[in-house]
C-alpha cells in the first residue's frame, strides 16, 4: 500500500527552520549591497529605506579612486592564492603517506595534528613576531604566507587522508601491473579521482585565508601592503564609519569567495 505524501509537523517544523536559516543569510547580504549603492546622506534617513532612491556608485568609486582598495584586493589575492596553494600541495602529499604507507609513529603523528588544531593561533603570535622580526619578515606579505600555511596544513592534511584512504589501491596496483610507475599511477589514478577532494582543501584554505584580520593586522604596518580585511577595519574611526564606502568594499571583498 503506498504511503500518504503530505506535509507533517516535523515537515512544517523543517522548513520553519530552512526559512529562518535563508532570511537570516539574505537579508544581511541584501542590506550590504543596497547601503553601497546609497548616498551617504541617505545611509542615515528615517524611516529606513529598503531600496535607493537614487542609485549612487559614489561608495564604489571612493575605494578604488581614493583609498587604494585595488592595491589591497591584490595583496588579498596573492596572499590567499599562494598560501592556499602551498597547504594544498603539502597536505596533498602529506595525506597521501598517511593514508597508503605504514611506518613507526604514524599514528602518534595522526594525533598530534588533531591537536595542533586546539591551538589557539593566538598563543603563537607573540613567538611568531618575534622570530619574523629577527629574520626581517615584518610587513612583507611572505610572512603572511608562510603562518598560513602553518594553519592550514594540520586540518587539511586530515582532510586529505580521509579522501585518499577511500580510494582502493587495487587501482594503483592495476595500473603498475601494466606498466605504470608509482608516480605514474598517483597522478594518473589517484589524483584525477581526488580532485573533488584537493578543490576543497584549496577553497577552505582560501576563504579562511581571505577573511583573515588579526593576523595581517599585527605583521603588516605599512597601508600599500594592507590586506581587504584590515583595509575595512581602518575605515572605522573616530569620525565615524562611511557607510556606503564600507558596503562596497563587503561587496567586492565578497566576490571571489563567491566565485
Amino acid at each position: 500500500m503506498r504511503r500518504k505524501s503530505g506535509f507533517t509537523l516535523g515537515k512544517l517544523f523543517k522548513a520553519f527552520l530552512l526559512f529562518i536559516y535563508l532570511i537570516m543569510a539574505v537579508v544581511p547580504l541584501y542590506w550590504i549591497i543596497i547601503t553601497s549603492l546609497k548616498e551617504p546622506t541617505e545611509v542615515y534617513t528615517w524611516p529606513i529605506r529598503y531600496w535607493p532612491t537614487h542609485i549612487s556608485f559614489s561608495g564604489y568609486s571612493f575605494l578604488f579612486k581614493f583609498a587604494n582598495f585595488a592595491q589591497f584586493f591584490r595583496n588579498s589575492l596573492f596572499t590567499s592564492i599562494t598560501a592556499s596553494s602551498f597547504a594544498m600541495v603539502f597536505s596533498t602529499l602529506s595525506g597521501y603517506i598517511l593514508a597508503r604507507y605504514k611506518f613507526k609513529y604514524k599514528k602518534t603523528l595522526i594525533v598530534l595534528l588533531f591537536f595542533a588544531q586546539m591551538i589557539p593561533t593566538y598563543l603563537l603570535m607573540i613567538p611568531q613576531y618575534k622570530m619574523f622580526s629577527d629574520i626581517g619578515l615584518i610587513d612583507n606579505l611572505w610572512a603572511l604566507v608562510i603562518i598560513y600555511v602553518n594553519v592550514s596544513v594540520s586540518f587539511s592534511t586530515i582532510m586529505a587522508r580521509g579522501f585518499f584512504s577511500r580510494i582502493p589501491k587495487n587501482l594503483e596496483e592495476a595500473a603498475m601491473i601494466d606498466g605504470t610507475s608509482r608516480i605514474g599511477a598517483i597522478f594518473k589514478i589517484t589524483i584525477p579521482l581526488s580532485l573533488p577532494g584537493i578543490a576543497a582543501i584549496f577553497s577552505f584554505s582560501f576563504v579562511n585565508t581571505w577573511n583573515e584580520l588579526f593576523t595581517a593586522a599585527l605583521f603588516i604596518n605599512s597601508s600599500e601592503k594592507m590586506t581587504i580585511p584590515v583595509a575595512l577595519n581602518s575605515f572605522v574611526s573616530k569620525a565615524g564609519i562611511q557607510w556606503n564606502v564600507m558596503g562596497a568594499g563587503l561587496v567586492v571583498a565578497l566576490l571571489p569567495t563567491i566565485v
